[in-house]
């Protein structure tokens, strides 16, 4: 059976960090895996995490497993941390959460959620949205329909365009994709009367939201990136969040997450949660409980949160340094605004906005690893590899 099998083709970003660590020249840089780095290009523990996990070796009496929804207090911390401790959901008990494998655990059960409800369900995403995104969507037989959101090299998001693809197709039971700050791959969010005109669209059109939720916290402060997705979350009877706990609390590899769901009613609401851990079930059981713990507990006590939104504002601080740093060094080397929009951006990532040639001229020669598409990420910027990355990609201008 297995001679049928065909070779499955390497997943571009992984294969390029592949290929990054084999390079010799100590001059290198790596900007291709979405991860956060410091500003010696590694990826640290939080102290806050470091914190939790001794309590954890001290509390832990027990390996046994975790329920279907995983762990209880991680559900309803995180829960609050999404929507605000007072929203009107939460109150009403109209809202459902289970723990996930990770952000992308969380996305995969609410596309199977999603062809339960209905198989073939017409999901709208962003053009370009996360790699990662379509695949998980469709694995679920979902259609795939694609939005306008950002041109490459361009500042802003282009919501005009957006809005006109959504008017134009967009149609009674569709499910929108929307990612709540720190678009993956672009940069570029939508402003909060963005979200408000798009949740009027939503309610008029009879469109379920969701709301992919990966950069809590490095746009912004906690809750003022979170006022778009709230408002949509206080405006609209249904809605679909996913949450990852890998870049804000560092926890990558612990693969910790949640699907948040809110529904018209509590009857809707334990249905959800009931269909919720029943396909968790034959995905992958029940979830991982370290990084939940950890999550709960620095979320819980007042010193570890304390700690834990100092380091995050560190993260978010270093990030947007070094987005004005090669901002103000390409304009000096260029006298051109070219490369403006990168200061203007949020989050991790930026589009070059140059061509595969020149993406491929810049690794050739100045060992620099960027993906084709000319993504970037920021964080693997760091004050000793900047003026390289600036010479490298002003030498491919024409």
């Amino acid at each position: 059976m297995f001679t049928s099998l065909e070779v499955c083709p390497d997943d571009p970003i992984l294969q390029l960090m592949v290929h990054a660590r084999a390079d010799t020249n100590p001059l290198k840089v790596d900007l291709s895996v979405g991860i956060y780095k410091d500003d010696m290009g590694k990826t640290p523990v939080m102290d806050c995490v470091k914190a939790a996990e001794q309590r954890r070796l001290e509390q832990e009496d027990s390996k046994a497993y975790l329920g279907l929804a995983g762990d209880l207090r991680f559900n309803k911390l995180v829960t609050e941390l999404v929507l605000g401790p007072s929203h009107a959901a939460l109150a009403d008990k109209r809202v459902s959460t289970i723990q996930t494998t990770g952000g992308s655990g969380a996305i995969r059960i609410a596309a199977e959620l999603i062809k339960r409800i209905k198989p073939g369900t017409r999901v709208w995403v962003s053009d370009p949205t996360w790699a990662n995104h379509i695949p998980l969507l469709k694995s679920a037989g979902l259609e795939i329909a694609t939005y306008a959101y950002y041109q490459s090299g361009e500042k802003g998001v282009r919501f005009t365009e957006m809005m006109q693809d959504l008017s134009a197709g967009a149609q009674s039971g569709d499910v929108i994709l929307l990612q709540g700050s720190c678009h993956n791959p672009c940069g570029e969010d939508l402003s909060l009367e963005q979200w408000q005109h798009l949740a009027e669209f939503v309610l008029d059109r009879g469109l379920l939201p969701f709301v992919d939720i990966a950069y809590h916290g490095i746009s912004k402060n906690l809750d003022e990136d979170s006022l778009g997705w709230r408002h949509m979350a206080a405006s609209v009877p249904e809605m679909l969040i996913s949450y990852s706990g890998s870049k804000n609390f560092s926890l990558y590899r612990d693969r910790i997450g949640a699907l948040i769901s809110i529904s018209p009613n509590p009857a809707t609401a334990h249905i959800l949660l009931t269909n919720m851990m029943n396909i968790s079930r034959v995905v992958y059981s029940v979830p991982p409980a370290h990084g939940g713990f950890l999550i709960a507990e620095i979320l819980e006590d007042d010193e570890l949160r304390k700690m834990w939104m100092f380091e995050l504002d560190q993260i978010r601080l270093r990030v947007n340094q070094m987005r004005n740093g090669l901002a103000d060094r390409l304009q000096e080397r260029l006298s051109s605004d070219r490369f403006e929009f990168i200061r203007d951006q949020q989050g991790m990532f930026s589009f070059l906005g140059i061509s595969v040639e020149q993406v491929l001229s810049m690794r050739e020669s100045h060992s620099i690893y960027l993906l084709n598409s000319s993504r970037v990420n920021i964080a693997g910027v760091t004050s000793s590899n900047i003026d390289h990355l600036v010479d490298a990609i002003v030498s491919v201008q024409p």
